[in-house]
């Protein structure tokens, strides 16, 4: 299908998060915030998205910690919803995510009279995580074979190729699109298909099934 280009095998690897302790506590929004400014960045990275390689009981009200803990601890429901609608894959960066976390709260900070605190049993605890990468054994020859290996892609392994990669390419881009590369334009309706699937609002099951049937859908057409 792809007669120009060449592709090394992409090798499948799967991962599991280490969470480390900062120190840092928060009572109140205003003790939040401060902590914010110069929190480890991967420390933004955790409360955001390590939440979907956690094991839970019942899904989230809300799909970061920091509006999980406004809503619970301060119940500010107000910007507990603010909170909630950040999508960090629109951000260009860690940091400007940061920033972009803090213009919301500091816009609450001016809107409020009174702080509100939470118990001592409920204080936030700012955690970061390193991730640790397992080799699978599993490659992947060809582009027509992705359908195929995402579907039997543990959540670890969407997790690591389809978000994490994102954090460690210069580009942005998860290594689906990196691996694809070499197949030039004859790739770029796959590149776009690609870029619009929006990894945040959702499960890593749902997200691998989106890249299941995509890959799939994609293949069998251009085979026609």
């Amino acid at each position: 299908m792809f007669t120009n280009a060449t592709f090394e095998p992409f090798i499948v690897k799967d991962c599991a998060l280490l969470t480390i302790a900062t120190g840092r506590t928060a009572r109140n929004l205003k003790e939040m915030t401060d902590h914010l400014v110069n929190i480890h960045i991967g420390s933004i990275y955790h409360h955001f998205w390590d939440g979907l390689l956690r094991s839970r009981f019942a899904d989230p009200e809300y799909n970061n910690d920091f509006a999980e803990w406004v809503h619970h601890a301060l119940q500010d429901n107000i910007l507990a919803e603010r909170l909630s609608i950040i999508n960090p894959a629109a951000f260009p960066d860690l940091e400007s995510l940061r920033w972009g976390l803090l213009e919301i709260m500091e816009q609450r900070l001016d809107e409020i009279e009174m702080v509100a605190w939470a118990k001592l049993d409920m204080q936030f605890h700012f955690v970061r995580s390193q991730i640790m990468v397992f080799e699978t054994r599993e490659v992947i020859e060809t582009p027509e074979q992705l359908g195929e290996a995402v579907s039997k892609m543990t959540e670890g392994s969407i997790f690591y190729h389809f978000i994490d990669a994102r954090r460690r390419s210069p580009e942005m881009m998860d290594d689906f699109r990196s691996w694809l590369k070499s197949c030039g334009a004859d790739c770029e309706d796959l590149f776009s298909q690609l870029a619009s699937v929006d990894p945040y609002f959702g499960s890593l099951v749902e997200l691998r099934g989106r890249l299941t049937n995509l890959f799939t859908n994609y293949f069998r057409r251009v085979s026609e």
